[in-house]
């Protein structure tokens, strides 16, 4: 059980510490040619994997579909809105808008897919609005580092990754995950190559070791070894306890945007940081059973 947890908790820490990342990434290169390399990168690793794992990898048309959906938004409007937000905020504000994703969710199922959400649900939803109100009026009240359209950005890519969990939903089981991840990794690279083409000048940056470094950690982190260890951990953990583990995520985005890259933390991001931090757990804790 603890190891079920350690991957669990690694996985989002990793997920977490990637938004700094990111955004020294998009400091360097364009946001279409991060992805498109990090797509591929993921490809060549995925290819083998899946292989190996899963055996065969053909999928039906109708599971194609669904996966190409999931790649437009939970890969491409998702990363592109993410990465064009930290051009203008700070990775630790976006970490922190990260966290309302499982609010976000539960309020698509209720709208999109008509389930019946707990009083808690609302109440973690109306929790990360007021959360991610307070960062979007306290960066319009203020001038510095952060940016209240570039929040606005990382939320619509929270939207973006909320629909692709609503979608995922529709085909939870059915398909190997590591097959599954290797036709979005290959549908988004389909969607974003008519972006690519007109930055390829901007390759140029890749000779820096530091820059191609950090890209190839960005791409194997989070396309690759986070998804290992989540579905390794989902297998040992008990049902419905995973959800907890995303707390990782805004946390360790947070520690990491103040502790290596320096970014300040205020009291508007303390209080943030408490309102959705209990939207999140509201959002995800287990139900009690009778």
């Amino acid at each position: 059980m603890i190891l079920a947890y350690s991957q669990l908790a690694l996985s989002m820490a990793l997920v977490g510490a990637n938004v700094a990342v990111a955004k020294l990434l998009a400091e360097s290169l364009p946001v279409a040619m991060i992805l498109g390399l990090r797509c591929a990168l993921a490809l060549v690793v995925l290819w083998p994997l899946a292989r190996a794992m899963d055996g065969r990898i053909a999928l039906d048309r109708r599971m194609l579909w669904n996966l190409a959906l999931q790649a437009a938004f939970g890969t491409v409007l998702y990363n592109v809105a993410l990465l064009a937000g930290l051009r203008l905020t700070t990775a630790l504000e976006a970490g922190l808008i990260l966290a309302t994703l499982p609010a976000v969710v539960a309020a698509g199922g209720a709208l999109w897919l008509r389930e019946s959400l707990p009083a808690r649900q609302w109440l973690a939803v109306a929790l990360a609005a007021f959360g991610m109100g307070a960062l979007v009026l306290a960066r319009v009240a203020a001038e510095g580092h952060g940016s209240a359209f570039g929040n606005l950005l990382v939320f619509a890519g929270v939207c973006g990754e909320a629909m692709y969990v609503l979608l995922a939903k529709r085909i939870a089981g059915r398909a190997p995950v590591v097959t599954a991840t290797l036709w979005m990794q290959a549908f988004s690279l389909l969607m974003l190559v008519p972006l690519c083409l007109p930055v390829l000048g901007a390759a140029s940056a890749l000779a820096s070791p530091a820059v191609s470094g950090l890209l190839v950690f960005h791409s194997l982190t989070t396309s690759v070894l986070c998804l290992l260890l989540w579905y390794a951990g989902l297998k040992g953990a008990p049902a419905g306890v995973a959800g907890v583990f995303t707390a990782f995520l805004p946390a360790t985005a947070a520690a990491v945007a103040v502790g290596v890259l320096g970014e300040p933390f205020t009291a508007v991001h303390g209080a943030g940081f408490v309102l959705l931090m209990c939207s999140l757990l509201l959002a995800t804790w287990p139900a009690r059973r009778n």
